[in-house]
Order: C-alpha cells, then structure tokens, then sequence
C-alpha cells in the first residue's frame, strides 16, 4: 500500500471501516457494480461522498478493498505439512454461506471487470497477484517436500483449476460451491494433475 494510502485509511477506526465494507459488500450483492454508486454508499454508511472518495480514491478501490477486508487472513500462512492438508485447511476456512456469499460477489463484478479498467487493476492489485503470490509460497513448500516435481506442467494452473471450480459450480451444476464440493475436487482434479497421491 502507498503512503498516501496508508495516510488516508489511518483517519477511520477500525470498526468504522469494516462497517462501511459491510454496507458496500451488500449493495454490490443487491444491485451489482456499475448501479452502485459513492452516493448510494454515503447513504446507506450515513458518510459525505467526500469522505469516501478521500479514503478510497474512488469506487474501484472501495470495492476491491470491501472484498479484501473477508479474506480470513493470508493462505500462505497455513502450512500442515503437506500440499493434501494445506489445500483442504484453505478451503475449510470460510463455511458453505460464506463460500455462497462469495459467488453472489463474483457474480456482481463478473461483467463489470470487462468494462472498467480501474476496477480490473483494482482486483489485480489487491486480490489476484497477493493470491496467486501466496499459492507460490504453498506449492513452493510443496516442491521443497518433495511432493511435487519443479516441473510439473501443472503448477502454472492451480490458481486456475480452484478459482474455475469455485466460480463455475452454479453455473454448471445449479449449486453454490461447497466445502465438500472443492475438497473432493482437491482430491479427484488438483492433487493428481499435480502429480500428488490424494491420500495421505
């Protein structure tokens, strides 16, 4: 994060922010992103638009912030001693109304990024290149284990594979993504394309 950033996030409390985040995350749920505006933020958050725009920059940022914000802190930190146990720890972090949540949020912005550069680069920033960062640092362990071969062919899509379930199970089989759903994906398609025997 900039300084500027830094210094402009640092005038609101803690709890304060997350309220605002909450109230964003649920208008981007109800009306998606191009209908929600900074006014219709300030109203629901009872702040001035000024405000806003003084501590995110603008709606891209907010947003992507908001979005950040329900992360259950950073992936790379899990480290169970195996690829196996580190995968099902991650997705067992966040409950099936959570994961449910989430879609909803994808689905919000899943046209929108086509046509907003500033919300794009936004999600890239804040969400993407940290998350992909620290699948590196996890399948990196992996290879030092020696669980997976440097190279495997695979190792430049694990990011793909979980994000393409996580996303396409509504869409394909009319149901939210699961807990149970994505650890048996784990086991049937990442593991194995990975070179990694399902089971301990």
């Amino acid at each position: 994060m900039s300084d500027s950033a830094t210094s402009r996030r640092s005038r609101i409390t803690p709890e304060r922010e997350a309220e605002l985040y909450g109230a964003v995350l649920d208008l981007l749920r109800e009306v998606g992103y191009d209908a929600l505006t900074m006014d219709a933020v300030a109203a629901r958050t009872r702040s001035s638009k000024a405000t806003l725009y003084r501590q995110w920059g603008g709606k891209a940022e907010l947003v992507v912030r908001a979005m950040h914000s329900q992360k259950p802190g950073s992936i790379a930190d899990v480290d169970t001693g195996s690829l196996r146990g580190d995968l099902h720890t991650i997705i067992g972090r966040e409950d099936d109304c959570v994961m449910a949540e989430n879609v909803a949020l994808m689905r919000a912005l899943a046209m929108a990024v086509h046509q907003n550069d500033d919300l794009r680069q936004a999600l890239r920033e804040w969400l993407v290149e940290p998350e992909v960062e620290e699948f590196r640092r996890i399948v990196d362990r992996a290879i030092r284990r020696g669980e997976v071969r440097a190279d495997c062919p695979a190792l430049d899509y694990i990011v793909h594979m979980l994000v393409g379930a996580f996303a396409t199970r509504t869409l394909i089989d009319e149901q939210p993504p699961t807990q149970a759903f994505l650890t048996s994906y784990i086991d049937a398609v990442v593991l194995p394309a990975l070179g990694v025997a399902p089971a301990d």
